[in-house]
């Protein structure tokens, strides 16, 4: 179903079924919420609570994904024909030491969200000593990343164009679908070896975050024929090595994660629901500089692109009963298979609200029941922002976002 980015809102249907997507997040978190979070750091003067409350006032009726909770019993999404700006829009100040720019999102992950068939998302204005942050939350099961990329533009942004790009769908080819259900009969299997998340014991989420300017990135993704997801991925995979190395003087087998891919198409960019597909990549952890681990993840995401593998998964996902679908939706990146998503969104030009530029901005989401980590790198004009949500439980992981950086200046040196 296509449900245009904005206007009035006329003419949206009463209730959307949730797809095989959005099902599985419900079932992947019992049927509890999943926060997906968006924060914008800015400098200077913070706009009055009110001054937001009116911002998002206008612009949320416009926005069709806004409008509508979940009905989970049912597995549809409501539409809202009113609602309380009050209830969706609040402030709170940071506490005051807040190095590393962490404070906003763990406050995000512990603040319990809106229930009772409400429209599960939530505006946060939250005051720092040195700048304050805009914080976006939503539900998981109703948006995914990129689809609440363009909600939150549309909501906030004084000047609501951009964001990231649709995905150009092609047909699906023999070597894709072949794959897609490679990565399913790997699902179903006994999982790899995940050491560095063997002491897990399900404590509660923290974040922790690094950022780097975005020609990093894609410097050494042209020096070395790569993208920046690959350099990312690859940087990733080398703090992974350099950490279980340090901790337990032995080298961690590849690490299995999954690769969220976007079948948003144009013209549903505030669509409700889940318009995204998932593939299976191993992290090489196994190898002994960054460099050697970029060359194995191109090889990988080249065989994604080659074989068409995002599409052949939509198929066959539109192809399956919605309930076995979602089942096995949720086996492909449960904590037993795969250490969790390696994520990345391409936000675009930066947020701008009342006049003033977002420095920077996250996002990410919570940990879904047994796993262990979610990984995303956030784009947004000129700087690239690593964001790790791990469990408590898992010692050592928030040295992540800093090893990535020291691999992302060996790739560079070593160019």
């Amino acid at each position: 179903m296509t449900l245009a980015r904005s206007g009035t809102g006329a003419g949206l249907p009463p209730s959307v079924p949730m797809t095989t997507v959005d099902v599985a997040y419900h079932l992947a978190t019992r049927g509890g919420p999943l926060p997906v979070v968006f924060v914008f750091w800015f400098t200077g003067r913070a706009p009055t609570l009110d001054a937001v409350r009116a911002r998002v006032a206008e612009r949320a009726p416009t926005v069709p994904s806004l409008r509508y909770g979940i009905v989970r019993d049912r597995k549809v999404f409501r539409r809202a024909d009113r609602f309380a700006v009050e209830q969706h829009v609040h402030e709170a100040r940071l506490p005051e030491h807040d190095e590393d720019g962490s404070a906003p999102g763990r406050m995000m992950l512990t603040q319990p969200m809106a229930g009772g068939g409400r429209p599960p998302w939530d505006v946060w204005l939250l005051h720092g000593t040195d700048g304050y942050a805009l914080c976006y939350r939503t539900d998981h099961a109703l948006q995914d990343g990129v689809g609440a990329s363009h909600a939150v533009r549309a909501l906030l942004d004084d000047h609501p164009l951009g964001g990231p790009p649709p995905a150009r769908l092609a047909r699906p080819t023999a070597r894709g679908v072949v794959h897609a259900l490679g990565d399913v009969v790997a699902s179903l299997r006994a999982g790899r070896p995940m050491p560095a998340f063997d002491a897990l014991a399900f404590q509660r989420s923290v974040v922790s975050h690094s950022e780097t300017p975005l020609t990093r990135l894609r410097a050494i993704g042209r020096a070395r024929g790569g993208t920046v997801n690959d350099v990312y991925l690859s940087a990733l995979a080398h703090a992974v090595h350099t950490w279980h190395l340090k901790e337990t003087g032995t080298v961690h087998p590849p690490l299995p994660v999954v690769i969220p891919m976007s079948v948003r198409t144009a013209g549903e960019e505030c669509a409700p629901g889940n318009r995204m597909v998932v593939a299976r990549l191993l992290l090489p952890c196994d190898e002994p500089t960054p460099g050697r681990a970029l060359t194995r993840v191109m090889t990988a995401t080249e065989r994604l692109r080659g074989s068409r593998q995002r599409d052949a998964t939509r198929m066959l996902l539109s192809s399956a009963p919605r309930a076995v679908g979602a089942r096995l939706g949720t086996r492909m990146v449960n904590g037993a298979v795969v250490a969790g998503p390696a994520s990345s969104v391409n936000f675009g030009q930066a947020l701008v609200h009342q006049g003033a530029e977002a420095r920077r901005a996250a996002v990410f989401a919570d940990l879904a029941e047994s796993v262990p980590w979610v990984v995303t790198l956030t784009s947004q004009h000129d700087t690239a922002c690593l964001s790790v949500v791990h469990d408590e439980s898992v010692g050592g992981a928030g040295e992540l976002p800093d090893l990535w950086l020291a691999a992302l200046l060996e790739l560079e040196q070593t160019a």
